[in-house]
């Protein structure tokens, strides 16, 4: 019997069908990015909110100068998961990214799974880093003696309910995205370029301030921390254990897990795969030449900025920027300023492009209406997927707390990342022939690494947060029952889209 009749728990997408079958289609997506170009995206949507708000705030109120550990932490973990994303995507190379692994080595149902946990993921970033955006730009303006009209003051940079610059940013990008991939690459090239002059500057002047001995001790921990949601709010780890505290390891581990959501954007790099010119090879050094300069980067500003300020005078709203003022560098302000707006924009145009790309392969195996994977054969873009995911974003940012729900975008991260370790695992035993464009090294021993290093940064997130986003797949799994199952093009309820004349006929596995 062919797989499109077949139990969904037990169909699997062929390898040849996850890509060769949109060569030349009209619903696959042309090429636009060269090697130089993935690394520049996965800069892109890395360094921005990490540089510019999680370093200071982590170093202020969970881990001391263990900041720097916790960035070390973080950027190890994603480092392992890369080699096994750039392995699956090597194989692999299509747009949907870990949804697409899944779907051929592990089934439909555990690819809806992953897919629905990479939306959450991306479309909840976007719009919190665009509410983060509208907050630098206010400062921004505010430090440049710029003063909105009245009536526009109560609407922009507001941390919650409706903010204009909020609105502007995801407009003005959406229309970026739905215009094409070389428009918005142009664009990406531009600001990167000026984000890194910015923090380059930041690095040599906070450097002539450092004073070693704000290095020099890794606080003790502190009395239990107490939160306005109790035990809600605790790390699980914390809660399992009797014990969540403030500095010390637990709080080095803690703020590793949530500065995991700066390096969120090399997964997004995978994404690009079907665009990316000689993708089983360039995709992987793109994803993991891209993380290990941004963990760098990272590192160094946050080396910087601690060595600059003591941790406990750190001031967590804008630890940058209150670092160079009492260094007496008070012009700093506004390159900090300007780099943060321009790489904060870098980082919600390049989530647009990857939940884009993860949301039109969906739709293109039927689990998403079947119009999302249109493409348009003005922009060769898949326009109306882009609107559909921008209004979307819009609505989220500005009739919801977002900025409230950030670790939801980690646990949607590490989720993924525990499904592309275990992919690699399971690929190397079932499709040991596949060709691939790179190897994990050390496998099985660095998957099962990168697995158990996520599932540890997962236990030190909030309970609230698992308890969200236990609710967010328990509805992705009624969407997939009343919907997906159905739909999807392996259970014969959507024709495929136009695969090449050498795929037809052929059974799905």
């Amino acid at each position: 019997m062919p797989e499109g009749h077949s139990p969904s728990i037990t169909r699997r997408l062929h390898p040849s069908e996850a890509t060769g079958r949109w060569t030349g289609a009209r619903h696959g997506l042309p090429k636009a990015y060269g090697q130089t170009d993935l690394v520049v995206l996965g800069i892109g949507v890395m360094i921005g909110a990490g540089i510019f708000s999680l370093a200071g705030r982590q170093a202020a109120t969970m881990a001391g100068p263990g900041v720097i550990l916790s960035f070390m932490i973080a950027g190890i973990t994603s480092l392992l998961v890369a080699f096994c994303i750039a392995e699956l995507s090597s194989a692999m190379p299509a747009s949907g990214s870990a949804y697409t692994f899944t779907y051929v080595i592990f089934g439909e149902v555990w690819a809806w799974i992953v897919g629905w946990a990479l939306v959450m993921e991306l479309l909840l970033a976007a719009a919190v880093v665009a509410r983060v955006w509208s907050l630098y730009a206010a400062q921004m303006l505010g430090d440049f003696g710029v003063r909105l009209p009245e009536p526009l003051s109560g609407v922009v940079g507001q941390p919650e309910g409706f903010d204009l610059f909020t609105l502007l940013i995801l407009v003005l990008l959406t229309g970026v995205v739905a215009l094409g991939a070389r428009i918005g690459l142009r664009t990406l090239w531009i600001i990167v370029i000026a984000k890194l002059v910015a923090i380059g500057a930041v690095i040599v002047v906070g450097a002539t301030h450092f004073d070693q001995a704000n290095l020099a001790a890794i606080p003790a921990p502190s009395t239990p921390i107490k939160t306005a949601g109790g035990t809600l709010d605790s790390p699980l780890l914390g809660l399992v254990f009797g014990q969540s505290t403030a500095f010390g390891w637990f709080g080095i581990f803690a703020a590793a897990a949530t500065i995991t959501f700066a390096y969120i954007g090399f997964d997004v790099v995978a994404t690009a795969a079907e665009e990316a010119e000689d993708a089983p090879r360039s995709v992987p050094r793109g994803i993991i030449r891209s993380l290990v300069a941004t963990t760098v980067i990272y590192i160094t500003v946050a080396v910087v900025m601690v060595g600059m300020t003591s941790y406990d005078k750190i001031d967590a709203a804008a630890p940058l920027a209150s670092a160079f003022r009492r260094a007496g560098e008070g012009f700093m302000v506004h390159i900090i300023n300007i780099g943060a707006v321009l790489g904060l924009t870098t980082v919600v145009l390049v989530l647009l492009v990857g939940l884009t790309r993860v949301i039109f392969s969906m739709a293109r195996d039927g689990l998403f209406p079947r119009p999302l994977a249109k493409i348009n054969r003005s922009y060769h873009s898949p326009t109306r997927a882009t609107l559909v995911i921008g209004g979307t974003a819009i609505l989220l940012a500005e009739f919801v707390p977002v900025l409230t729900l950030e670790s939801l975008v980690v646990i949607g991260t590490l989720f993924a990342f525990v499904a592309v370790g275990a992919g690699v695992i399971r690929m190397r035993r079932t499709m040991p022939d596949l060709p691939r464009g790179f190897r994990t090294p050390l496998s099985p021993f660095v998957p099962i690494a990168s697995i158990m290093a996520s599932l540890w940064l997962m236990v030190n997130l909030q309970v609230i947060t698992w308890l969200y986003f236990i609710a967010w797949m328990a509805f992705g799994v009624l969407v997939y029952l009343l919907y997906g199952r159905r739909n999807s093009v392996l259970a014969g309820g959507q024709p495929p889209l136009e695969p090449p004349a050498g795929l037809r006929g052929r059974h799905r596995r």
